[in-house]
């Protein structure tokens, strides 16, 4: 699933290319495409339709477009990129992609917004804008999850004092949407690796300097990424003109399974976890004694 440098290549490609723009038409061509929306196919083409799209917004791994002005109880366009969803920005006299499911057309007959779903675990919905847990307007959906170490109003000294309370394994908690978002299974094996720190670390003993360590690890590898384009493993993931990212040739540990540490040239591990795998290196990034 796309994280966090991911989404933010996708939404600045949409704030260059659909904003100020009034849609006059949506096409569902797949029913699964609006699931998530709950009052059906017909009720989200209606809330679209003659509206403005006036912000391109993220919050973690979480993208949407404001509807005309952004204020509390308007709509937004919330956008699930799942495994293999693609906002792409084409020309309206481009062939249709085999896995289209919706189209958005714009009344200045310029480019076209589409939403391509190869693998359908994707998906828009629309939905009233909230007062988030940390602050902000998010779609009413998104509204527990916290802010990422890529946003302005981002507190470090907040979430790692939330890591610490989590009384699980670091890892984990870097995951945890509600503690950080944004951070997903890649940047958070490539963070802790440069924080020198072990997944399986119990969060209650973690050191603030730690847990600093890792968040500042996490933000640097994931600017690294964004400057890259973010990381593309196959085609499915690519910016709004079709383009894939390539930061995957930047990665010191994720994937990098019986490969040589750049830091202390050890084979590095892949161990299971939680029906996807970590990436380590056993000897920088010493396993917890139990």
């Amino acid at each position: 699933m796309p994280e966090l440098p991911e989404v933010e290549v996708v939404r600045r490609g949409l704030a260059d290319h659909v904003l100020d723009r009034k849609i006059v038409s949506v096409d569902v061509l797949h029913p699964r495409a609006v699931r998530r929306h709950a009052t059906g196919a017909e009720d989200f083409t209606g809330r679209l339709v003659g509206r403005t799209l006036s912000a391109a917004c993220r919050r973690g791994k979480y993208l949407w477009l404001d509807l005309d002005s952004p204020a509390a109880g308007e709509d937004a366009l919330l956008a699930h990129l799942g495994m293999s969803g693609q906002m792409l920005v084409e020309d309206p006299a481009n062939p249709d992609e085999k896995h289209l499911r919706v189209r958005v057309r714009f009344d200045d007959d310029g480019p076209e917004l589409r939403f391509v779903d190869q693998r359908t675990f994707g998906g828009l919905s629309v939905h009233p804008l909230a007062d988030a847990v940390g602050g902000g307007l998010v779609p009413e959906p998104v509204a527990h999850i916290a802010r990422d170490p890529m946003d302005p109003a981002f507190s470090a000294d907040d979430a790692v004092a939330a890591i610490r309370r989590r009384r699980t394994e670091l890892k984990r908690a870097l995951l945890d949407q509600t503690v950080v978002s944004g951070i997903g299974n890649i940047y958070a094996d490539e963070a802790l690796w440069r924080a020198e720190l072990h997944g399986a670390r119990p969060t209650e003993t973690l050191t603030r300097a730690q847990g600093h360590a890792v968040l500042d690890a996490a933000t640097t590898v994931m600017t690294e990424a964004l400057s890259q384009g973010g990381t593309s493993f196959d085609a499915l993931y690519v910016n709004v003109n079709g383009a894939s990212g390539y930061f995957d040739r930047s990665l010191n540990v994720y994937g990098q399974a019986d490969r040589a540490c750049r830091r202390c040239g050890t084979p590095i591990r892949r161990d299971q976890f939680m029906n996807r795998s970590s990436y380590y290196c056993p000897h920088c990034q010493r396993r917890p004694r139990r």
